[in-house]
């Protein structure tokens, strides 16, 4: 770890990452003094064996590079700025989407920096540029972050979308994050930001958002791992709803959703970040699981996520989309069912009909 990126690491923890759970609550069994944990215990991977996967990765030469075509698909603009009726979905690239419902513009863990990194001079690089960039949008009103990895949550992205023309949006954050939110955007209004614990909803305009476990982990430095809660969310609408996973390893935290909110319309799955799977089992799914996810939550249509912008595993970027297919064979399903999109496609959804 080089000089300049410990320094960026510790200016971040410096402001607003706390020690203290100042949210702990003894009566909630994910809670903990410093932080959180999984509802479900599980291993996780040792230094020891992060050391073995980097010996492993470079010998095999892995990730081997793409030979699909991942680029960008021109984004229907006009459709997307004026849009306050239809539901839909454009994928803007690895889990960042505009959610277009209820009139409504939602923008999941946005990020549209070159650098999934503390520092813009090293890290994962983005394969491609962003579908839809951040001057195309239109007015974003909510923003629904799932955790504070890099990939998820970027600064500078955060900051545009602060000032945006005519105000910032609601950004709807895991508990603990509004510290971080607070710390690192000085003009964010209090008010702006609001912290969700596991299970707990907010209403906003015609939609209920809820915050709900998967099982992850968060840290945004060395010092600070589980200080912040992690998740997925859940959208509601009057005749629609959605899943959003964020980041997730399997476990019956997905049971656990299901039996809370019955079946969903559309769902945005993560298929990507998976190799080796002796290592990241437990924190990211693989296409095989997120098509068994796919069922278990009895989505009617599901969006494969976190896969071809930044090389963050041993699998190709290109190899998501694949075994996704083979597993949705293996599945009886059809591409209709479980699909992945390019970079600035829109795909217009049909909304539940009783």
């Amino acid at each position: 770890m080089s000089l300049r990126t410990m320094l960026a690491w510790l200016t971040e923890w410096l402001t607003g990452n706390p020690h203290h759970n100042v949210h702990f609550d003894p009566s909630l069994a994910h809670h903990t003094q410093q932080g959180f944990r999984n509802t479900y215990p599980h291993g996780r991977p040792s230094h020891a064996d992060l050391q073995r996967w980097r010996r492993e990765r470079k010998a095999a030469g892995l990730p081997k590079p793409a030979v699909d075509d991942l680029s960008c698909l021109p984004a229907e603009l006009d459709f997307i700025r004026h849009n306050r009726d239809s539901t839909a979905i454009t994928f803007i690239g690895h889990v960042t989407m505009l959610w277009q419902v209820g009139g409504l513009n939602i923008l999941t863990d946005p990020v549209f920096s070159e650098r999934c990194s503390p520092v813009q001079f090293a890290g994962p690089k983005r394969h491609q540029p962003p579908g839809v960039a951040l001057a195309d949008l239109p007015p974003i009103d909510v923003v629904l972050l799932s955790h504070n990895h890099y990939d998820h949550l970027d600064r500078n992205s955060v900051r545009a979308l602060v000032n945006q023309p005519g105000g910032p949006p609601l950004f709807l954050v895991p508990l603990g994050l509004d510290a971080w939110f607070l710390a690192n955007l000085p003009t964010l209004p209090a008010d702006r930001v609001v912290p969700l614990d596991w299970w707990n909803s907010l209403s906003h305009g015609s939609l209920t958002f809820s915050f709900v476990p998967v099982q992850h982990w968060s840290a945004r430095t060395p010092f600070d791992r589980n200080a912040t809660l992690w998740g997925g969310w859940v959208i509601g609408h009057k005749d629609w709803q959605g899943f959003f996973s964020g980041d997730l390893g399997d476990s019956k935290d997905i049971d656990d959703i299901a039996a809370r909110f019955g079946s969903f319309d559309f769902c945005a799955i993560g298929i990507g970040a998976y190799e080796p799977r002796w290592f990241m089992h437990n924190q990211h799914i693989n296409p095989a699981e997120a098509v068994d996810i796919h069922r278990r939550l009895r989505s009617k249509e599901s969006l494969g996520i976190h896969w071809g912008t930044f090389e963050l595993t041993d699998e190709s970027l290109d190899e998501p989309p694949r075994a996704l297919a083979r597993a949705r064979e293996a599945a009886g399903l059809t591409e209709q069912d479980f699909y992945v999109l390019r970079p600035g496609q829109t795909r217009r959804l049909v909304p539940r009909k009783e």
